[in-house]
């Protein structure tokens, strides 16, 4: 029996094994010098001033608009084709979520949605890299400096990438960054936020812990004090030293994992690309994606079946898929809280209903990826009209 592909696999080695066990061994488990020595190295690789890490990318969007001023009664612009932490945590500061429709070609954050969501309340944008290819960043850049508003980069799926040149991290006001299980690199579960802002910065971290200053980090060590003192209400979203242990090993192999995800990605575009039945990720030349997700949409005018019964016929051949995303409109609490409808964001609705998210990941051979080439290929060839 053909053995089951799953969607994704993290590739962990045994340098990534060893660092964690180097972390066990030391007798300091939490928040300490390995994740120092990870903000810096992301800092380093990415570019930006200041990184602060944290223990999800749900925990840097939330810091991020808590540091930019997003207040109870703001709203705050949303991709509506997006995961729900993306909105979720504007609703932690009492504030609204304004959902905007997407790009039916890249699935990227429409501006001109953008445009006519402005209010006078409007506090802040969450532009969302998705899959990994970063949004026309310029025009919404300036279209948010016309109005006073400030951009919060949701790149979950965006390490890693660049914008005509520039690495995503260094674009927007402040980005956030994912490493959970099936990101480009991983610590189980974590997060990074950059900023060249030095006080957002320092608010995100004082607040990752509780809002208590930054001395009480080192309160067990020789060097530290038992005193601190309470800025701010904070969180617990502080990262671990056994966590950053393993994010700084993955992320020597950053560029590696990237560049695997890239030929991969050529190989789908390569086959996919002469099928009229597949429509293939569009990709502009201004950008360099980082392909955590690869998602074909189907036409279904050709076929004989819809997209759910097409995953399920994957999946009878041993091949793990997803979908990303169910847009937030179509989710019971936004319809019933926003009064939200299907033809609100027609486009959204649209492509929900053809995108499948295909397995792309370095635990890959080119052999799995051939094997998903040619059972696509099967079922296509099976129920075409």
């Amino acid at each position: 029996m053909t053995p089951f592909l799953p969607f994704h696999r993290p590739d962990i080695g045994e340098d990534d094994i060893a660092a964690v066990v180097e972390t066990l061994r030391s007798g300091w488990l939490t928040t300490g010098s390995k994740t120092q020595q990870f903000e810096e190295e992301f800092n380093s690789q990415i570019g930006a001033r200041h990184a602060v890490a944290v223990n999800s990318c749900t925990a840097a969007l939330h810091l991020a608009l808590e540091a930019v001023g997003v207040t109870a009664g703001d709203e705050v612009i949303v991709p509506t084709m997006t995961f729900a932490a993306t909105a979720e945590v504007v609703h932690y500061l009492n504030a609204s979520p304004v959902l905007v429709d997407c790009q039916e070609d890249t699935l990227n954050i429409d501006i001109q949605s953008v445009e006519q969501a402005i209010s006078s309340k409007t506090k802040a944008i969450i532009p969302v890299h998705f899959a990994g290819q970063p949004c026309a960043m310029d025009p919404l850049l300036a279209l948010a400096r016309q109005h006073d508003i400030k951009v919060i980069e949701d790149a979950a799926h965006a390490l890693p990438a660049r914008y005509r040149g520039k690495k995503v991290g260094t674009i927007g006001d402040i980005t956030c960054f994912s490493f959970y299980a099936t990101k480009t690199i991983t610590t189980g579960e974590g997060g990074m936020a950059t900023t060249d802002n030095a006080e957002w910065a320092e608010r995100m971290r004082i607040l990752s812990l509780h809002g208590i200053s930054r001395e009480a980090v080192n309160r067990y060590s020789p060097e530290g004090s038992w005193r601190y003192d309470i800025c701010y209400p904070g969180y617990k979203y502080n990262l671990t030293d056994m966590a950053s242990a393993l994010g700084i090993s993955q992320l020597r192999k950053c560029d590696r994992f990237g560049m695997v995800r890239q030929y991969y990605a050529g190989l789908y575009n390569d086959a996919f690309q002469k099928i009229p039945e597949i429509i293939v990720p569009s990709v502009s030349t201004e950008m360099e994606h980082a392909w955590h997700l690869y998602v074909i949409q189907l036409d279904l005018e050709r076929l004989r079946i819809g997209r759910n019964q097409f995953i399920a016929l994957l999946k009878e051949q041993g091949i793990g898929v997803s979908v990303h995303f169910h847009p937030l409109h179509l989710h019971p609490y936004y319809r019933k809280t926003y009064k939200y409808r299907p033809d609100d964001f027609p486009i959204a609705t649209k492509v929900c209903e053809r995108i499948i998210s295909l397995p792309i990941y370095p635990k890959m051979t080119e052999s799995d990826i051939n094997r998903v080439i040619e059972t696509v290929n099967m079922l296509i060839s099976q129920y075409r009209c």
